[in-house]
């Protein structure tokens, strides 16, 4: 059985949305990912453009309100928070039995200069989150394998 994992941050426009389509992709066979944010925003289309250059399109996804995914009642193996260092105080606690953990990445909403700029430090935030999702997957998929 797949286990639910819940990725967070404060509006779900950015490192949430990356981290569920990473973790979707990498590892469909042992996770199901979705995400949500304590306010939720608009979907940061520099993002999308950068999930596209790595084959995968986000352009349809919504943002979803964390307080939503706590009132359908579902149960997550893991809740893993994604803001950065200087949000973390915002970011939000999910209830429940779930495994809590954080991962620190920095906001690509919060990049400022010309569009060029964006895009590469938003590229280099993309890269750190799939390659953080390839090793937690190897960690728990080995561990799991492991387990008679």
């Amino acid at each position: 059985m797949k286990k639910k994992i819940l990725f967070v941050c404060i509006h779900n426009s950015a490192r949430s949305q990356m981290a569920e389509a990473f973790l979707n992709q990498l590892c469909p066979d042992h996770f199901e990912a979705q995400s949500a944010g304590i306010e939720p925003g608009r979907l940061n289309p520099v993002v999308v453009e950068a999930m596209r250059e790595v084959g995968l399109d986000i352009s349809a996804n919504k943002t979803k309100a964390v307080s939503d995914m706590i009132k359908s009642g579902q149960q997550f193996s893991y809740v893993i928070t994604v803001c950065d260092e200087t949000s973390a105080e915002r970011c939000p606690i999910f209830p429940g039995p779930s495994t809590r953990l954080h991962w620190g990445f920095p906001d690509p909403s919060s990049f400022k200069g010309p569009p060029s700029e964006v895009l590469s430090k938003t590229r280099a935030v993309r890269d750190a989150i799939q390659k953080k999702i390839e090793h937690w997957c190897a960690e728990i998929c080995e561990t799991a394998a492991s387990v008679p």
